[in-house]
Order: structure tokens, then C-alpha cells, then sequence
């Protein structure tokens, strides 16, 4: 039987108490299916004020988890429970590590201010907000760690490397890499711990040099999750929706080259707009979800039967959703 996925899914979308959300970097044809879309830092907080009893996500885990987090009262219900590349870099143990390599260094817990990035598990939030910390997105990491910078103590910033070193260089501050070379907490104002998001590692200098060369006037934008050595010949570096608004700021006779996922480059101007890559960067996890997926997923609220609910333990509701109230309270 031929089914239409896209007119079952507004019938159902019409017919239950639902929201559907998608981050940008979700294929088109999931996309254009959603009720609100964004990067990380509005989807958190357009879904903290959204009234719907269901919320079906299609993203990766860590996603669906911030949404039972901030509101655990929603039932959340993802397509597909995709597993971020970076997210999984870092869990509990591995968190408990960095704080011990700090404590080794003769940094004592009570000077240590955690602040992890959302692309974290649950249970690596909740340990950041038990120690007083912070969840920050790209979006915000600048001003959340300015704020951190105010308590007097060191930040241990997790899990993604680039993100950390470039806010840190952003704001004239010293960091190291747990892992990487000589680090001595000591000595840095931003202790980061040792991840990477696979996707924008794809983007080098050379890609840079590449269309400079090509396209003399060329604008260069790029994502924060890139490596320092890529943010510092580019001409802006942004977040998704930061991005997002400096492209569409420009004239449209400008050559633009943009450092992020392929889907997002893709859904820009269709003129002048070019992927900083020689290869596809495309997301794997962000690309599991299909348009059948997410029509599964809604019939089966309107079954009774909902598939991939997201579950999340009180102690970890509790303590994320400190970390994450504490993003979200900074304006």
C-alpha cells in the first residue's frame, strides 16, 4: 500500500495535541514537515513554551532528552533516537576523569566551574549542574562563560575542544586541552576537555585557501565547532542561526563559502552560496530521520502505542535541568 507520509502527517499533525520539531540541520523533506524549527538554543527555548501534551523531535538523543529536562511533564517521542558523534565522547566516567585531572593539578572541586555544551548527555548535564555549573549552545557559550569567568574559578568546558579554545581566544583567554600536549589547569583559564564534532573537523585551511584563491573576494563563514586553525582565516563564525543571518545580510552578488553541515548550505540562497568542503559534510545522525519515520512515529500516538519515548531518571531530570535553567535564565 502506497501511503503519502505527507498528508498523513498534517492529518495527523491536525488530529493530536502535537508538536513536531526539527533542528536545521534535519533533511529537507523533514524539515519543511515541522511546527518549529532552529539550532539548539531556540529550540530549547521555543519547546520550554510550547503547550502541546506531545513533542516529537527529530534531531539526535541528546535533543530529546533537553526537551524532557526542561519540561518532563511533555511526552517526547523521537523518530529516531540518533546518537550525536560528539555527544557520545563523554559520559559520566569520562566526566568524573577531567574533574580528577584538575583535582590532580591542585585545583580543588570548589574552584572548578563545569559548563558543557548541549551536545552532552543527560547524565553529563546533570553532573555539571550538581557541581553548580552550566549547559551553554554555540549561540550563547560567549556570554555563558562570561558569566562563569565572574565566579572567580576555572572553567572546565565540555565536551567539544574547538568550541571551547575558540570562545577562548574570542575573549583573549588562555586554554589547554585535556589530552593534548602539555595541559596544566593551572596555566588556562578554559580547561577543555578532548571531543570534536566529526562533521566540522572535515573543514581545513586548506578549503579556505582553496576558494580565497578561486574567488578572491569571497566571504568565509563559518561554524564555532570548526578548528581554531579554520576560525582564524575566516571572515564571520557563527552558530547555525547566526550563520544563517549573516548570509542572508549579504548582497546577493557576494561569493559566500559556509563551514557547517550540508543541509543548512543547502537550504541558503541558491546563488552565490558555496560548502567550504571538498567532500559532503553531511551529518549521519542528523540524516536517520525520513519523512516515513516521522509519520510512524505520529500514528503511533494516535494508536496508543507511542514508539521511541524518551525517559529520563529523576535524579538526572533534577540536576540537568539546573544546568539547563541556568543557561537559559542568561538573556
Amino acid at each position: 500500500m502506497n501511503i503519502d507520509y505527507r498528508a498523513e502527517i498534517e492529518r495527523l499533525k491536525n488530529k493530536l495535541d502535537v508538536t513536531v520539531v526539527a533542528h536545521f540541520y534535519q533533511r529537507d523533506e523533514v524539515f519543511e514537515m515541522a511546527d518549529i524549527t532552529g539550532d539548539s538554543l531556540e529550540l530549547a527555548r521555543k519547546v520550554k513554551a510550547d503547550e502541546s501534551e506531545w513533542t516529537v523531535f527529530c534531531g539526535v538523543g541528546f535533543m530529546g532528552q533537553s526537551v524532557k529536562v526542561i519540561a518532563p511533564e511533555k511526552r517526547v517521542l523521537m523518530p529516531k533516537i540518533a546518537c550525536c558523534a560528539m555527544a557520545r565522547m563523554i559520559d559520566a566516567s569520562y566526566y568524573d576523569d577531567s574533574v580528577a585531572y584538575m583535582e590532580k593539578h591542585g585545583i580543588a572541586r570548589e574552584d572548578i566551574l563545569p559548563i558543557t555544551y548541549i551536545n552532552s548527555d543527560a547524565t553529563v548535564k546533570a553532573k555539571v549542574g550538581e557541581m553548580g555549573g552550566l549547559v551553554c549552545t554555540s549561540s550563547n557559550a560567549y556570554k555563558i562563560i562570561e558569566k562563569g569567568l565572574e565566579s572567580g574559578k576555572k572553567i572546565l568546558f565540555v565536551p567539544d575542544r574547538c568550541l571551547g579554545q575558540n570562545f577562548a581566544i574570542q575573549m583573549g583567554l588562555k586554554s589547554c586541552v585535556i589530552g593534548e600536549g602539555e595541559c596544566d589547569p593551572n596555566d588556562a583559564d578554559i580547561i577543555c576537555y578532548n571531543g570534536f564534532c566529526s562533521v566540522h573537523q572535515l573543514f581545513t585551511p586548506d578549503d579556505v585557501h582553496f576558494y580565497r584563491r578561486k574567488y578572491p573576494d569571497i566571504k568565509i563563514a563559518v561554524h564555532p565547532e570548526c578548528d581554531p586553525s579554520v576560525t582564524a582565516l575566516a571572515d564571520f563564525v557563527g552558530s547555525t542561526s547566526q550563520l544563517i543571518r549573516y548570509v542572508e545580510a549579504l548582497d546577493p552578488e557576494q561569493k559566500v563559502a559556509v563551514g557547517t553541515e550540508y543541509n543548512l548550505v543547502n537550504r541558503l540562497r541558491t546563488k552565490n552560496t558555496y560548502v567550504l568542503s571538498a567532500t559532503k559534510p553531511e551529518c549521519p545522525t542528523m540524516n536517520e530521520t525520513t519523512l516515513k519515520d516521522l509519520y510512524l512515529t505520529l500514528k503511533s500516538i494516535e494508536d496508543g502505542n507511542p514508539i521511541n519515548e524518551i525517559e529520563v531518571d529523576e535524579h538526572t531530570v533534577k540536576y540537568a535541568h539546573l544546568a539547563l535553567e541556568r543557561m537559559l535564565e542568561i538573556k
